[in-house]
């Protein structure tokens, strides 16, 4: 008799467990980048045509277009732009005229922002800005007078760039001699730091201090005089109020003299003695 064959073992199968599913790392959201913002840049006046006003308004047209290029892809869009601001006068004329001609041709007659520039200096510019201004430096119409030296020069930079005088020298022999005599000598005999006969900027820093020093000392004395001289309130003579007021008492009429009593008349003596 055989022995029974023995149970198979059973292993118990392995518990597994399957990791946890593994979310994607959400994105770290990113600093938010400051939008780099641009002043608002005003709009350009009308311009009507004037030669005194031409150069102001091409500089503020060179100024925009400066500050605002990703405005305009192509010169032509920068030329248009500025020929919006032609509304009136002899502007507006020049304007028309050049539409008429790209009517009659098909091709604007300017193509470039250089060659409108060209013809805006020779229509609206002075036209002998060069030579007056050279005649005002070499005479005496450009001296400081009753300016102050920040005034002054305003007029003697404005006619130095007409005149194109570029010298060193020259410019600070032309602004000195239009300087006021007492300034001018003040810098020109100053023992230390006297500025270079070429610095025309040492030049103006220093009569700008001295012009400054003569302005604050004016109103120092001004304000001196004001409080030495000028009578308190308290010093002031007060008017009596009028309750102290006593009005005058109307005095009684003048009696009349009594007439002197008449003189008895005793006669005319007799000279008894006389024989």
């Amino acid at each position: 008799m055989t022995a029974p064959a023995p149970a198979p073992t059973v292993t118990p199968p392995l518990l597994t467990t399957s990791p946890p599913p593994v979310n994607p790392p959400s994105p770290v959201p990113s600093a938010p980048t400051k939008q780099q913002t641009r002043p608002k840049l005003p709009s350009l006046p009308d311009f009507s045509g004037e030669r005194t006003s031409g150069r102001a308004f091409l500089n503020s047209c060179t100024l925009y277009l400066c500050l605002a290029p990703e405005q305009f892809s192509c010169d032509e869009e920068r030329i248009f732009w500025t020929l919006a601001f032609f509304k009136d006068g002899r502007a507006a004329r020049w304007s028309k005229n050049l539409f008429r001609q790209e009517a009659d041709t098909g091709v604007f007659p300017i193509q470039s922002w250089a060659d409108f520039e060209r013809h805006f200096r020779s229509q609206f510019f002075l036209v002998n800005a060069e030579a007056d201004a050279v005649n005002a430096l070499e005479g005496s119409s450009y001296y400081q007078g009753n300016w102050t030296v920040d005034d002054y020069l305003d007029c003697f930079l404005t006619l130095v760039s007409d005149a194109g005088y570029t010298d060193p020298w020259t410019l600070v022999v032309k602004f000195r001699r239009g300087l006021k005599t007492n300034i001018q000598g003040q810098i020109a005999t100053m023992p230390f730091g006297r500025p270079a006969d070429t610095d025309l900027e040492a030049w103006y820093v220093a009569a700008w201090r001295i012009d400054q020093a003569r302005l604050t000392n004016e109103a120092f004395q001004s304000t001196l005089w004001s409080t030495t001289t000028a009578p308190t309130r308290s010093a002031l003579p007060q008017p009596t109020p009028l309750s102290m007021l006593r009005l005058p008492q109307s005095a009684p009429p003048p009696i009349p003299p009594r007439p002197a009593p008449p003189v008895p008349s005793r006669g005319i003596p007799m000279d008894v003695d006389t024989v």
